[in-house]
Parts: structure tokens; sequence; C-alpha cells
């Protein structure tokens, strides 16, 4: 029998576009932020990540560097899930996953990298039950990223029981064995791919994991943020998709 992904994976390759009714939404006031960091402790607790604690809200001390973009995901106007995404390159160094496997991050961040680093997954999980792409639709993000920036490597954290569909449907490799991450009580590892060697293959079975120049722009340039953008703008623009 067929898994859930596995299946929802199969219906992707068919339908002609699950971005249909998807509203990506930059979270840039404090109330935004609030609503994801209230959505982020109901899906952790849900799932046993987290204990249960007063604030009822999930946030780090990642979510208001200039290098993190935290996405809202919204589907006919609800909001359905979450991400962060932070970029990394020799200059811009801090990230979850960075403070969590600096031996892994940092060296290769040193060898002039550039990495996309997605974190904070989550969804809300009746609305996840009523979309089964949602998965797909909410890493795309990274994929976005990846193109827009220039990646090299791109990042999946994430708990042991999910490497696998990392590994089958985004062709990401174990990287770092798990390890426990503050304020968690299950352990998170790394799987990663060298984009610039799987981006064709993931595009060709999801065509939407494509994106314009124009929603990379709309996506992931914010006013004020010029010394981040020329850090990445150095390197040249090989990679389009």
């Amino acid at each position: 029998m067929k898994s859930a992904a596995g299946s929802a994976a199969v219906a992707l390759e068919r339908k002609a576009d699950p971005l249909e009714n998807v509203d990506y939404r930059l979270a840039v006031t404090p109330e935004d932020k609030e609503r994801i960091y209230r959505l982020r402790y109901n899906a952790y607790l849900r799932e046993g990540a987290i204990l249960p604690s007063e604030s009822e809200r999930v946030t780090d001390e990642y979510d208001d560097l200039p290098n993190s973009f935290i996405f809202g995901v919204f589907v006919d106007g609800d909001l359905y899930s979450s991400i962060r995404v932070s970029v990394l390159n020799s200059e811009w160094r801090e990230s979850l996953s960075a403070g969590m496997f600096p031996d892994l991050i940092l060296p290769e961040l040193d060898r002039g990298k550039v990495i996309i680093d997605p974190t904070r997954f989550v969804a809300d999980p009746e609305k996840a039950r009523r979309f089964p792409a949602l998965p797909y639709v909410t890493v795309r993000l990274g994929y976005v990223a990846c193109a827009h920036f220039n990646a090299d490597i791109g990042l999946a954290n994430v708990r042991p029981e999910h490497r696998a569909f990392y590994r089958k449907v985004f062709l990401q490799e174990p990287w770092g064995e798990p390890r426990l991450y503050s304020g968690l009580i299950k352990p998170v590892g790394l799987v990663a791919a060298h984009y610039p060697s799987i981006r064709d293959r993931v595009f060709q079975r999801f065509p939407f994991m494509r994106s314009s120049a124009f929603e990379r722009r709309m996506l992931f340039e914010r006013p004020g943020d010029q010394a981040f953008i020329r850090s990445f703008r150095i390197r040249p623009a090989v990679i389009a998709g």
C-alpha cells in the first residue's frame, strides 16, 4: 500500500497547478509573526515535539535576523502552514541548522558555499488533511530561495522518521545525525542536496517547483535589505528556474 506522501506525490505529478489557490505571505509585522509563532506552538504540541507553555508560542533568536524570511502559506485566504527560510553565505552565517550543526555547515560557508536552510516547517493538522499537497507547496519556498540566491546546498532539518520522504521525493541525502535543539523534546537531523545537481530532476517531476524571476524578487527582496542582497549579488546569476 502506498503511503499518503507517496500518493500525494503521484497526484502532484498529474495535477496541472497545485498553487492555484495558494498565496505566500512574508511575515513582516509583529501581528503577522505572532500568528505564526502560535501556529508553530499548536503544531509542535500536537505532534509531541514540545512541552506545554504558558506563552503558547514558539520563537527563537533566528526569527528576526536579516537573513531569515518567515512565510505564511495561505490557501483560499486561510493560513495553513509556515516555514522559515534562512540564507547563509560566508558573511551571513547564523541559522537554526548552523547553530545545531556548526561542524558540518560552517566549513562549507568558509569554502564560499551558499546554503538555504528551511526550518520551522509547521502546518495546521486539520487543514493539512484537506490539502495533501501542502508539504510540497510549503517546502517549494526553499527551492525558490535556492534559485534566487544561486545556492549550492539545500538543507532540510527533519526528524529521523521523515528522512526517507525527503530522500525519495527531494533527492536529499542524510548529512547530520539527529541532535536536540533547545525547546524541542524530539531530535532532528539534517538532510542535504547539491542544488545544481538535483534541480532539473526535481523540476521535471514537479514542474510547479519552478519560479519566475518576478516571483523570486517579490518573495525575497525586502526594503532595507540592500547590504544583505549585495552579499549575494556578487555571485554570477548562473542558475535559473
